[in-house]
C-alpha cells in the first residue's frame, strides 16, 4: 500500500495551536481556544472532500467518509480529542525534529535542564534510525493527543484521495475536554452514528487497549469550627488541619499512585481549598475491578470518620461521582472489534501488545454509552510534561493502522 504521509506536516502543523482545557471552568468547551483548532480541522476536512464536516456548539467536530463498497459494513467511528492537560503549558509550543535518532541525550534548546535520556524513556531504545519530535523545553508537545489527530486526518486524506480502497462508512469526531474527564459530556451519540469506535490514544507502538480503570471522585466537604485565634483554646477545630489529617493517614506504601503498578488500584488527594471554618479535598479512586473501587471508598471514609474522632464538634460529609467505569465490560460482548484491531496493527507490519490502561478515555464512557471503544496506539510518550516525545515512524505506522482496520471491516462484511 503506497501511502503519502501527511501525518508529520500536520502534526508539527497542529501542536502549535494552544487548546489547554481548563478544570476550573464552567463552559463547554472549558476553553475556547479548542474550537479555534477544531475550526481549522474543520476547514481541512472540507478541503479533501469530505463535504459534512462541522463543529457543533460544545466543540465537537464530526465527519462522514462515505462507504464505497456494496457491502453492508457497520459504520466505524475513528476518535482523537484536541484538548491537552492543564498540567503544563501548551502555549507557544516549538516542535523540533530529531532525525535519524542513534540513542544520544537529546537537550531541549529552550531549557537546557530538559533532557530526553535513553535510560529514562526505555521505549527510544526501539526509536534508532527514527526521526523524534519533541518540544523545545519550555512546553509540553501535544502529541496527546494531537498525534492522534493527525493521524485521522492522514488516513481520511488518504481514503479521500484512493477511491479504490474499499471501505464502509467512516465517522471521524474530534472531542473537547478529554483531559478534565467532560470528553463526550455533551455528544449526540445518534448523531454520530457509528456501530463501533476506536480511539487513537494510545502510548507504545502496537499497543491496543481494550480495558481501562473504573473511576470515581470523592470529595470531602469539612465543616470545623472558628473562633478568634487570640480567643480559640478549647474551642477552635480548624477544617484545614482536619483535612490535612486526614491526607496524612493515608497509607503511604500501598493504595497510592506511586505505589501502585499493574491491574493495582489507587485512592489519590488531587485537591484541597478551605478556611478554619470549612474545606474541602477532592480524591481520584482507581480500580480495575468495580468491587476493590468501593473497598477503597470505604477505606478512605473509614480514615476520615477515624480522624473525626478527635473533633466531635466538626462534621465531614462525603460526596462521590461516577467517573467512567472499566470498558472491557462492553468491548467483551464484540469480540470482532479486537479481532479486527490486532489484525490492522500486524498488518501494518508492527507487533501488536495488546494490554489494559492504567488510566480512561473516550472510549471509556463511549464504550457505556453505546459505542464500544476500544484504544489503539497514536505513539505519544511522557504525556502532560515538557519531555512528551513522539516518532515520525510510529506515526506512520499508526496511519497505516487506521487505514488496514477500515479496510479488514469492509473485507470481513
Amino acid at each position: 500500500m503506497n501511502i503519502n504521509y501527511t501525518v508529520t506536516e500536520r502534526f508539527t502543523k497542529y501542536v502549535k495551536f494552544d487548546t489547554q482545557s481548563n478544570y476550573e471552568s464552567k463552559t463547554n468547551p472549558s476553553t475556547a481556544k479548542q474550537k479555534i483548532f477544531s475550526a481549522e480541522l474543520v476547514k481541512e476536512l472540507l478541503n479533501i472532500g469530505i463535504n459534512d464536516a462541522f463543529l457543533d456548539e460544545f466543540g465537537y467536530v464530526i465527519a462522514t467518509i462515505p462507504s464505497n463498497t456494496e457491502k453492508n459494513v457497520p459504520i466505524i467511528c475513528f476518535c482523537s480529542h484536541v484538548d491537552t492537560s492543564p498540567d503544563c503549558s501548551g502555549e507557544n509550543v516549538k516542535p523540533i525534529i530529531h532525525y535519524n535518532y542513534q540513542g544520544q541525550d537529546l537537550v531541549l534548546p529552550d531549557d537546557i535542564n530538559v533532557v530526553l535520556k535513553l535510560s529514562e524513556h526505555p521505549d527510544l531504545k526501539h526509536q534508532i534510525g527514527n526521526d523524534i519530535i519533541t518540544a523545545s523545553g519550555t512546553t509540553l508537545l501535544g502529541a496527546d493527543n494531537k498525534a492522534g489527530v493527525a493521524e485521522i486526518m492522514d488516513a481520511a486524506n488518504f481514503f479521500m484521495q484512493n477511491p479504490e480502497v474499499k471501505h464502509g462508512t467512516i465517522k471521524i469526531l474530534f472531542t473537547p475536554d478529554e483531559e478534565i474527564g467532560r470528553g463526550v459530556d455533551h455528544l449526540d451519540i445518534k448523531k454520530l452514528g457509528a456501530d463501533f469506535g476506536y480511539t487513537i490514544d494510545g502510548e507504545t507502538l502496537g499497543s491496543y487497549e481494550d480495558e481501562t480503570f473504573s473511576a470515581d471522585g470523592m470529595q470531602m466537604l469539612i465543616k470545623g469550627v472558628s473562633a478568634h485565634p487570640g480567643f480559640a483554646k478549647g474551642k477552635m477545630e480548624s477544617a484545614i488541619k482536619i483535612a490535612s489529617e486526614i491526607i496524612a493517614a493515608l497509607p503511604n506504601d500501598r493504595i497510592t499512585p506511586e505505589s501502585t503498578a499493574g491491574r493495582e488500584g489507587f485512592i489519590h488527594p488531587v485537591g484541597i481549598s478551605g478556611q478554619v471554618e470549612e474545606a474541602q479535598v477532592d480524591f481520584i479512586i482507581r480500580d480495575f475491578d468495580d468491587d476493590k473501587l468501593l473497598k477503597h471508598e470505604d477505606e478512605l471514609k473509614e480514615i476520615a470518620l477515624k480522624v473525626m474522632l478527635n473533633y466531635p464538634n466538626s462534621s465531614i460529609e462525603f460526596k462521590v461521582q461516577e467517573q467512567y467505569r472499566n470498558m472491557k465490560k462492553v468491548i467483551a460482548k464484540h469480540p470482532k472489534v479486537s479481532e479486527y484491531a490486532l489484525k490492522a496493527i500486524e498488518r501494518a507490519g508492527v507487533v501488536q501488545k495488546k494490554q489494559s490502561i492504567r488510566g480512561g478515555t473516550d472510549g471509556s464512557r463511549l464504550s457505556f454509552m453505546g459505542l464500544p471503544c476500544p484504544n489503539i496506539f497514536a505513539g505519544e510518550h511522557a504525556f502532560h510534561s515538557k519531555q512528551e516525545w513522539v516518532s515520525v515512524q510510529d506515526m506512520q505506522a499508526a496511519v497505516r493502522t487506521i487505514i488496514n482496520l477500515a479496510m479488514i471491516w469492509e473485507e470481513e462484511a
